[in-house]
């Protein structure tokens, strides 16, 4: 592992490129949006200043990081050993991006798809050399969180799982091993934290504020909505959407329509200032 490629510079994106520079790793970092990849580029220099003003890294070594980090709009560009995408959560929009980048890079270059809920067997399938296909799910902010999924699928050979859990171990993560099924682990056993916070709502038992306040008061890091607000309502919503119709449509697991209008009104959280709740500014 000597080159790194992350595809999708978004907030997920460009958090995974900077906790792979912050490591040792040089890193490409890719969007077709040049705005995309420009503001990219300032929020990890801001993010990067942050750490410096705290006193966790130096000046040397931010500009260390810096120097790991190439941005570009070119998919020319992206020729590495490992490959991460973070791109829409859309499986033909991540299999095209795949067999673009197949096309030039060599057969054992690894492909890692950042995805929440969609299946990773699915978009193997459709991959030259599935067997290099994974899924290396990071958690937002993918700079602090230390959890990753490391999803195998029936096909996924030794090389590249162990290749993967090494890289998270690089990374300073904590890696899980799993096998691709709906949600993976995490979003499975979460789906009922947000759905069911969300009937309470539905059904007029209590309200955003005093569901998370109790959630925390019980323990929880974050409640379920400013939790919703962090992830994004958009990928949150998506994510449920995925998990019901994989798992058959179970009444239990049916999205919220509360949800769904925050998304439409696009009320997407932190990102967007609106979610459940205001903020000062978007991310």
């Amino acid at each position: 592992m000597q080159k790194i490629c992350v595809c999708g510079a978004g907030t997920m994106g460009s958090g995974i490129a900077q906790s792979m520079a912050q490591n040792g790793f040089s890193t490409i970092l890719f969007d077709l949006n040049a705005s995309v990849i420009q503001q990219a580029k300032i929020n990890i220099e801001k993010n990067l200043q942050g750490l410096v003003e705290k006193n966790k890294i130096n000046p040397q070594q931010k500009n260390a990081i810096t120097e790991k980090l190439y941005f570009t709009s070119d998919i020319n560009d992206c020729k590495a050993d490992i490959i991460v995408e973070a791109i829409i959560e859309v499986e033909t929009a991540k299999t095209d991006l795949f067999n673009r980048l197949a096309s030039i890079n060599q057969t054992e270059t690894i492909f890692a798809t950042n995805t929440s809920s969609l299946s990773v067997t699915a978009i193997a399938k459709k991959i030259i050399h599935s067997e290099r296909v994974v899924g290396m799910h990071f958690f937002n902010p993918a700079t602090i969180m230390k959890l990753v999924e490391v999803v195998v699928t029936d096909e996924t050979n030794e090389n590249t799982r162990s290749t993967i859990v090494e890289l998270a171990r690089k990374l300073n993560k904590t890696p899980v091993l799993c096998k691709d099924a709906p949600g993976f682990i995490v979003n499975h056993v979460a789906r009922p934290y947000y759905i069911e916070a969300l009937r309470l709502i539905e059904e007029g038992i209590s309200d955003f504020e005093t569901i998370d306040k109790m959630m925390e008061n019980s323990g929880f890091k974050m409640g379920p909505f400013r939790l919703m607000d962090l992830i994004g309502n958009d990928i949150n919503y998506a994510v449920s959407n995925s998990v019901y119709e994989a798992m058959g449509k179970p009444k239990r697991l049916k999205p919220s329509p509360i949800q769904e209008e925050k998304v439409l009104k696009k009320e997407l959280g932190r990102k967007t200032g609106k979610g459940y709740y205001e903020y000062e500014s978007g991310e």
